[in-house]
């Protein structure tokens, strides 16, 4: 029976059913391994089943044992992993997309409305029990019947859209390239982004995290949105320059912002907590029972196929 270490706490289904199929080093505590608690806990096993939290740069890939042939992560993003120092030792690296799609999507259209109906400021006052309504009391801004931008218009992209034509939005969008016409649904594809910028009232950003949408949104790019645009993210922290945006959201240029992800999380630059106009959440964007029993399933399908049946693993990423 192949051997696997799991680097976090899995969910009881999950755990039950990886322990089935392999001979496996649970983390039922669920502590964070430093890189020496992973290459020891490593030693003699044939793969790892790893989270985001779990960090394998070039030089630990590198130091794991000659027996580690798979890493399946348990997210759809695998920045956490070098997947170039990956290949080059033969370790097969995977991922788990798909399953995670509508409970991201659900992420992101509550990031646009808590942002834009100002539930932040609102649950502050109410847990005050001293505010007063008046006609012009926390006057938000509404989703119904303007432009929605959405920033990557993959799957998750395209599940905002679905949930999003319900408050009859005009959707917006940009891609690397454009969607066949029976994936765009009528949206409307800019090749420039500065473009979808302009004819963004609310943005959604859904794109993949890499060197190229890094700091996409900064101090230039900016002053492409309307005025008193509201910007939601549930991809990257990284596709934000966050002392641009905190600077637009001061001066009144972006109205609201709502985050699930961050730079260095679960570090957030200590300037947004200064702001009124921001609702956050702690990377909830896959946090359901469902989702998350889905998305170790597939990290174990992954395992199962590649250690077990000699298949190539259906999400390979290097």
């Amino acid at each position: 029976m192949k051997k696997i270490l799991v680097t976090r706490k899995l969910l009881e289904e999950n755990n039950k059913r990886i322990t089935s199929i392999f001979d496996v080093k649970l983390n039922t505590s669920d502590t964070l391994y430093n890189p020496e608690e992973i290459l020891k806990l490593s030693e003699g096993c044939d793969g790892i089943l790893s989270f985001t939290t779990t960090p394998f740069n070039r030089d630990m890939i590198m130091k794991l044992p000659e027996s580690i042939k798979i890493i399946s992560n348990y997210a759809v993003g695998y920045g956490n992993i070098d997947v170039v120092a990956a290949k080059e030792r033969g370790i097969v690296v995977t991922n788990t997309p798909e399953v995670l799609t509508d409970a991201t999507a659900d992420i992101s259209i509550l990031l646009l409305l808590g942002a834009s109906r100002r539930a932040y400021e609102g649950r502050k006052d109410a847990e005050k029990e001293k505010w007063l309504w008046s006609t012009d009391y926390l006057i938000g801004k509404q989703m119904t019947g303007k432009k929605l931008g959405i920033l990557g218009m993959g799957r998750i992209g395209r599940a905002v859209a679905k949930r999003a034509r319900a408050f009859d939005m005009e959707i917006h969008y940009h891609n690397r390239n454009q969607l066949d016409s029976s994936l765009e649904e009528g949206a409307i594809y800019h090749k420039d982004i500065k473009e979808l910028f302009k004819n963004s009232e609310f943005l959604s950003i859904n794109c993949p995290g890499s060197k190229d949408t890094e700091n996409l949104i900064n101090e230039e790019t900016i002053q492409y949105f309307p005025d008193g645009a509201v910007i939601a993210n549930a991809a990257r922290g990284e596709v934000i320059d966050d002392e641009a945006m905190i600077k637009a959201m001061q001066s009144g240029k972006i109205f609201a912002l709502g985050l699930d992800v961050y730079r260095g999380e679960p570090k957030i630059n200590k300037k947004y907590l200064e702001l009124n106009n921001l609702f956050l959440l702690p990377h909830l964007g896959s946090a359901t029972t469902r989702t998350r029993i889905a998305m170790g399933d597939r990290a174990i399908d992954n395992l199962e196929a590649f250690l077990n049946k000699n298949q190539n693993p259906k999400d390979q990423v290097n």
